[in-house]
């Protein structure tokens, strides 16, 4: 059963490893995320540079990054693994993510990963923390600080709605390595120079 959980996991990283943002605009004859707008390979990015077909090819990255973090929780699930297993592999692929092995361990931000992980943990957890998300970004409209603090109150929300304090742990870490890769957007927010939704300069 080791050997297996060990496995998926790693199959989980890999998961996690492919990019959303890179495909779709390959796909649909969009510039390279990575050499556009803020240079991530994230749905805030593609929808900046992607012209007339910004908001569809944003919204399959979304998804299909969310579905990154979302399967393997699951599938999880389905095995019946233990609770620090389950966020184990949702970790894996969140990881994956950031540091995708397919494309030079060079990855995005991890937002729309961690909250598939966030829905795949449970149902409400993922809704918490997306409806914060939303919340924010709708009052606030600056994407990048919408999802600090959404991701910020994920491990709160867990403690409140699961008591799973191995989740509670992994989420904080992930909190930490999302805050990490979002550390220019920190600085500039601090500075009053980051941009809002509606702006091509930006965030993701």
């Amino acid at each position: 059963m080791e050997l297996e959980i060990t496995l998926f996991m790693i199959a989980a990283y890999l998961i996690g490893s492919i990019s959303t943002a890179i495909i779709v605009c390959q796909i649909m004859g969009l510039p390279d995320p990575r050499e556009g707008g803020s240079g991530n390979p994230g749905a805030t990015n593609v929808l900046r540079i992607g012209g007339d077909k910004g908001k569809k090819a944003a919204a399959i990255t979304l998804v299909g990054d969310m579905l990154k973090g979302l399967i393997p929780v699951l599938i999880a699930h389905w095995m019946h693994l233990e609770a620090k297993f389950i966020i184990l592999v949702g970790f894996m692929a969140f990881i994956g993510h950031l540091y995708p092995v397919f494309f030079g361990f060079k990855g995005g931000k991890g937002v729309a990963t961690m909250l598939g992980v966030m829905f795949g943990l449970s149902l409400p957890i993922g809704l918490a923390v997306g409806a914060t998300w939303l919340f924010v970004a709708k009052v606030l409209k600056v994407s990048s600080l919408s999802a600090l603090i959404a991701t910020a109150l994920a491990p709160i929300y867990i403690y409140f709605l699961s008591g799973e304090i191995s989740w509670v742990f992994l989420t904080a870490v992930m909190t930490v390595f999302l805050f990490w890769r979002h550390r220019g957007n920190i600085q500039r927010l601090m500075s009053g120079e980051e941009g809002l939704f509606k702006n091509k300069k930006g965030s993701e």
